[in-house]
């Protein structure tokens, strides 16, 4: 015996009931867009901390809060623990500095320049790279410290 499919109507409207049959599916099947969005997020969340400017200094910590980022990358000036001057991950001698720094200058739309400098360096040094970048044609500059660090009402921010 084979099976079949029986028809209650009897013959008739045979041509509409099909039509029911193949009628599409309207639900969207959203499973394969949120494995793209997690796979993205983790991609994202891995790549993200690999972006920064990569020399390592011990950052003062500070309560103040974070600065807004621009859309040009940010021009990072960093002065290390041994004295040495980057602009960016490039190791700059501090009688060129002030020529770099016109010559960036000349190519950049923002005047916004950070100054990373690590904790242990005298103040001297960082005030006079601060006013290298001044002379270099740098008027904004923000200084770059780790956040969490005592507030001058004595609570730890």
């Amino acid at each position: 015996m084979g099976a079949g499919v029986m028809d209650s109507s009897g013959g008739k409207n045979s041509r509409r009931r099909r039509r029911r049959r193949s009628r599409p599916m309207a639900e969207i099947n959203v499973t394969p867009f949120v494995d793209v969005m997690l796979v993205l997020l983790i991609i994202f969340m891995v790549a993200a901390p690999l972006l920064t400017v990569g020399v390592p200094v011990e950052l003062p910590k500070t309560a103040a809060k974070a600065l807004a980022t621009d859309q040009e990358e940010p021009l990072t000036v960093t002065i290390t623990a041994d004295g040495l001057v980057m602009i960016q991950k490039t190791e700059t001698d501090r009688n060129e500095l002030i020529a770099k720094l016109r010559a960036i200058a000349t190519e950049r739309a923002s005047t916004k320049v950070y100054l990373r400098a690590d904790g242990s360096v005298p103040y001297e040094q960082v005030v006079k790279v601060m006013g290298a970048l001044n002379a270099g044609g740098f008027d904004d500059i923000g200084l770059v410290t780790d956040i969490g660090g005592p507030a001058l009402d004595g609570s730890d921010g």
